[in-house]
Parts: structure tokens; C-alpha cells; sequence
């Protein structure tokens, strides 16, 4: 059985190979960028003969034609290798760019279609780190790495045949190194893939802290925790820096080594060559050509040695995107899953359990419930209590644990998820604008609406008139994030976005909760004709009393069960949690609201 180290070492390895077969999509690139590496090895391979030939052919001879003609070839082969680098490098590089623009757009993509479940648990700051620093490695290792390696096999083989065939004897002190060299360079890459990965972890740990602290800003500095926070990133900062001293330290230990066995190399072919051209067995111009190849078949084993790093890094980074690419999509449209087109009314909760990924308990229990066409229904519960849940139910952002959810006597999982959505329009308890127009955030699930169509949303969720006096109005940007308006107006925004798309079921999860009570009743009172009038049914997580006072009936959640139902007569005569809650929400409005009381 494969121990943890080996496990991770075999998928880093095959993850590499992945990567490596990601290149047959460029595989004309590809080919360009490895015959102007044959054509630049072949032009490498030359210059030490024509030096030879000037020597021995020209300048021992005192033929100054020859050695005119040896040097008009050598510019020749300069100018080659000059063009023929620059092609494999442009290209290499081309090829690079294109695998690395298909694996980020590849994660993107895969990102979008992962589930509720897997967001949960996954860091942002972990995900961006994959998407941009762990491709980023594996663009290098392709431009730049690859191509050394390739090129430094491709001169290993044809400069160990060139000397072989010069001089067998000489070829072989040289050749020795080499085995040496290679099995230096896999105890370094085996050792150290491991210490590789967690260099990019706490890459990732380092921006988790930038990231928080960008978004809490004004939280930061509300409860003047400066120091703290500075204190925090930089004891993250120090272990980063002490993981990549780690790393340096591993490139000492291995590097010295190899330019030791150069350097001896270097000099037994002096020696023995030197003694070989003094007994005449060796010419000066072939000891001289027989050294240039020495340095071309040594900086090989460098060019490799100072790869290795590189490659070990992109071998760990290859394993954590593909962790993400990998990743299983567990919502998804299951085999002959048929779009959703209408909505009758009847949504169905069949004894219901659900428990979120890694939790331990069960956050709804046995619910069950059905709704009538047309109805709207308010939840009403503490916080805690499954209201929220029940609602991500519906269009389906999670699958149940146990039972089944139904509209219209139909399980929900044998609708299409993008049919099931579309006509499903959701205000969520957290609001998210982006980046762009206020026209561009209301119009985000309908970017073809038109100005009028967009107006008239803005004016149900009572925003219009404040857009309007704004100096650019429907133009105005938004800040990141919706820096620059207040809570209640990015809900409103969030409430005119959902009312712009074609739902058939409407949920409004808390959609009101940041909006002040007279505000909040306009609102609802321009829903209550929507909601009759185009939503089959219409379901509210209700946070004020107005609200639970309208609706045809209200459910009450309590640790996760429905524990009852009815109107709000019926549950102020029948429940005495439902009489607690409604207190708890009253009191504090009552010295301004007294006919609430």
C-alpha cells in the first residue's frame, strides 16, 4: 500500500502528464518550437568544429584562407543560432500562453458549475491562488522549463556521440558525470516536492489574510485592530519566507555538488587531453573543439539542475488545479432531466432531511408541506432554525439528504438546473452587486432589458427616485462590491434584479432586512400584486410582522422542523412560539409603533 509521501508524489507526476498531453492542442506550435530546438542543437554542434578546423586546417598550417573561411561560417552559425533561439523560444512561449489560457478559462468554467456544497468549504483565497500563481507555474515549467529540458536531453545525446567519436577514451571520463548528475537532480525533485507544495499553501494562507482584511477594512480599523491584523500577516509573511529559504536551502545542498563534478570533469579532460596532444594521439584544434563540447554537455546537466526547481514546482501546482478541475459537480442535471416550463403552483416538501457537507447534525428534519397555487407563504422562525435552508432547497443549490422536493407532483431533480433556476427568482439574505452600472446590476440576469423595463423594477423595489438623483442616474458605477450605497439600497437593487428575470416561484430570503419599516411596507405593497399576479407562489423568510400578517400562511421552523402552520390568527391561537417570536419582533417598535402593539 502507498504511503501519504508516495501517494502525493504519483499524483503529482501524473498531473504533470496531464499537462504534458495538454500540448497536443498546439501541436503545430508545438512541433515548430522542437525543430528550431534540432535546428539550434545542430548549430551549436558545428561551432566547435569549424574551431577545429581553423586550428588544426589553418592557423597551425598558416593557411589564413582557412581560418578567413572557418570565421565567415562561425558568424554564419552565430546568425543560426541567434534566429533558431529566438524560435523556440517564441514559440515555446506561444504554446505556454495557450495552455495556460485553456487552463484558466478550464478552472473558471468549473468553478461556475461546482455546487453550493464545495463553496462552502473551499477558500477563495485557495482558488485564487490556483487561478492565478499555481497557473502561472505551470506556464513557466511550459516556456521555460520544458523547452530547457527537452533541448538539454536533445545536446546531452548528440554532443555524447560527437565525443564518443572524437575520442572514446576522453568521452567516457566525461560521460561519467552524467549518470552522477541525473540521479543528483531526482533525489533533488523526489525530496522536495513535497516542501514545493506548501510553499504555494502558504502562498495561499498569506492571501486568505490579504483578502480579509481588503473586504474588512472598516471593520479593521472600527475596532482599531491594526496592529493585530499587521502582527498576523506578517507571522504568515515570515513563514512563507522561511519555506522558500527551505527551498534555497535544498538548491545548496544539491547544486554544489553538480558544479564540483563539472569542475573535475574539466580538469581530467585537460590533463589526459593535454598528455594525448603532447604524445600526438590528439591534435590542439581537436582538444580545443573536444573542451567546447565539454561546457556543451555539462551546461546541460546545469540547464536541468536549475529547471528542477521549477518543474518540481509546476508538478505541485499542476496537482492542486486539477484538484479543482477534478473536483466532482454533485448538483447536476441527471440523466433525461426535461425543462421546466410551467409552474401550477404546488411545491411539495416529502419528509425532508438535509444536512449540509461536513456537518454533523441535521439542519431540517422531516419537514413536510405543500403549497397552494398562487399562495404566498411566509417562514418564520429563530435564527438557526432551517428558513433559510428550505430555501435553498427549491431551486435546488443543494440536493436533500432524505425525502424529496415537488412542483407540481414532479421531483425537482428530473428538471434541467438551468430551466429549474430560470424561473425561479431569489432575493438571498446576503446581497452581491458587481462591478458595472446600477442599469448593468439590475439587469444582470436580463442583459437585454431595456431602460424602461428597468425603471419599472427600480421603482416597485422604491429605488427609482434615488437613482434618479444621482448625477449619471442608471450610469452611475458602482463601487466594488457596492461600496458607496447603503444596505437597504443594494437590497432594493438585489430586489429589482430578481424582479427583472422571467421567475415563475419567488423567494425572498430576509429581502427587507436592511430597509427601514416604511420603505419596507411601500415595497411590500407593490410586491403583494406582483406576487398575486405572476408568481405561482411566492415564499418569504419574514423578519417583519406586516409581512406575516399578509400571507396566506405562515410556517414556523423550529431546529429544523416544521413544528406548525397555519394563518396568523390561527398560530396566535395555537402556538405559543409563534406568540414569542412575534413579541420578540414587536417590543422594540412599540414606543414608536404603539398599533402594532
Amino acid at each position: 500500500m502507498l504511503q501519504q509521501p508516495e501517494l502525493q508524489e504519483t499524483s503529482s507526476i501524473k498531473s504533470t502528464q496531464r499537462v504534458l498531453k495538454s500540448l497536443s492542442t498546439y501541436r503545430w506550435t508545438s512541433l515548430g518550437a522542437l525543430v528550431s530546438l534540432l535546428l539550434l542543437t545542430i548549430a551549436n554542434a558545428v561551432t566547435p568544429q569549424l574551431f577545429r578546423w581553423g586550428i588544426d586546417e589553418g592557423i597551425s598550417q598558416k593557411n589564413l584562407q582557412i581560418v578567413l573561411c572557418s570565421a565567415a561560417w562561425m558568424v554564419v552559425a552565430a546568425i543560426a543560432r541567434g534566429v533558431f533561439n529566438f524560435g523556440q523560444s517564441y514559440l515555446a512561449e506561444a504554446v505556454s500562453q495557450g495552455v495556460a489560457y485553456d487552463l484558466r478559462n478550464k478552472i473558471f468554467s468549473k468553478i461556475q458549475n461546482l455546487s453550493f456544497s464545495f463553496h462552502d468549504q473551499a477558500q477563495t483565497s485557495q482558488l485564487l491562488t490556483r487561478v492565478t500563481s499555481d497557473i502561472e507555474q505551470i506556464r513557466t515549467f511550459i516556456g521555460t522549463s520544458l523547452i530547457q529540458v527537452v533541448g538539454s536531453l536533445v545536446t546531452l545525446v548528440s554532443i555524447a556521440v560527437i565525443l564518443l567519436l572524437m575520442n572514446w577514451e576522453l568521452a567516457l571520463i566525461t560521460l561519467t558525470s552524467v549518470p552522477i548528475a541525473a540521479w543528483l537532480m531526482a533525489q533533488f525533485v523526489t525530496r522536495n516536492n513535497k516542501l514545493f507544495r506548501q510553499v504555494q499553501e502558504q502562498l495561499s494562507d498569506l492571501n486568505a489574510i490579504l483578502q480579509e482584511n481588503l473586504l474588512g477594512i472598516r471593520v479593521v480599523k472600527a475596532f482599531v485592530r491594526e496592529s493585530t491584523e499587521r502582527s498576523r500577516y506578517t507571522t504568515l509573511n515570515d513563514g512563507l519566507v522561511s519555506a522558500n529559504m527551505k527551498t534555497i536551502s535544498a538548491i545548496r545542498n544539491t547544486f554544489p555538488l553538480i558544479f564540483l563534478l563539472s569542475n573535475f570533469v574539466t580538469l581530467a579532460v585537460f590533463g589526459y587531453g593535454g598528455a594525448q596532444v603532447i604524445g600526438r594521439r590528439f591534435s590542439i584544434g581537436e582538444l580545443v573543439a573536444f573542451n567546447s563540447y565539454l561546457a556543451l554537455i555539462l551546461q546541460p546537466i546545469l540547464l536541468i539542475g536549475f529547471a528542477a526547481p521549477a518543474i518540481a514546482q509546476a508538478a505541485a501546482s499542476a496537482e492542486r488545479v486539477y484538484e479543482v478541475v477534478d473536483a466532482e459537480v454533485e448538483i447536476r442535471d441527471r440523466p433525461g432531466a426535461v425543462p421546466f416550463d410551467t409552474c401550477g403552483g404546488r411545491i411539495t416538501f416529502e419528509n425532508v432531511s438535509f444536512r449540509y457537507p461536513g456537518a454533523t447534525t441535521e439542519t431540517l428534519k422531516e419537514v413536510s408541506f405543500e403549497t397552494k397555487p398562487n399562495e404566498l407563504i411566509a417562514v418564520l422562525g429563530m435564527t438557526g432554525s432551517g428558513k433559510s435552508t428550505i430555501m435553498n432547497l427549491i431551486p435546488r443549490f443543494y440536493d436533500v439528504t432524505n425525502g424529496a422536493v415537488r412542483i407540481d407532483g414532479r421531483d425537482i431533480a428530473s428538471f434541467t438546473l438551468k430551466s429549474l433556476r430560470s424561473h425561479i427568482g431569489i432575493v438571498f439574505q446576503e446581497t452581491t452587486l458587481f462591478s458595472g452600472t446600477i442599469r448593468e446590476n439590475i439587469a444582470y440576469a436580463k442583459p437585454n432589458a431595456t431602460l424602461e423595463q428597468v425603471i419599472e423594477v427600480a421603482k416597485t423595489a422604491q429605488m427609482h427616485d434615488f437613482i434618479s438623483g444621482l448625477p449619471n442616474g442608471y450610469e452611475t458605477i458602482v463601487g466594488e462590491r457596492g461600496v458607496g450605497l447603503s444596505g437597504g439600497q443594494k437590497q432594493r437593487i438585489a430586489i429589482a434584479r430578481t424582479l427583472l428575470t422571467d421567475y415563475s416561484i419567488l423567494i425572498l430570503d430576509d429581502s427587507t432586512s436592511a430597509v427601514d419599516a416604511k420603505t419596507a411596507a411601500q415595497i411590500q405593497a407593490k410586491l403583494d400584486g406582483l406576487m398575486r399576479q405572476k408568481a405561482c407562489t411566492t415564499f418569504v423568510v419574514a423578519q417583519r410582522f406586516s409581512t406575516v400578517q399578509n400571507a396566506d400562511r405562515i410556517f414556523l421552523m423550529d431546529k429544523g422542523r416544521l413544528v406548525a402552520q397555519g394563518t396568523h390568527d390561527e398560530l396566535m391561537q395555537t402556538s405559543p412560539l409563534y406568540g414569542v417570536i412575534l413579541e420578540s419582533q414587536v417590543k422594540p417598535k412599540e414606543k414608536n409603533h404603539p398599533k402594532l402593539a
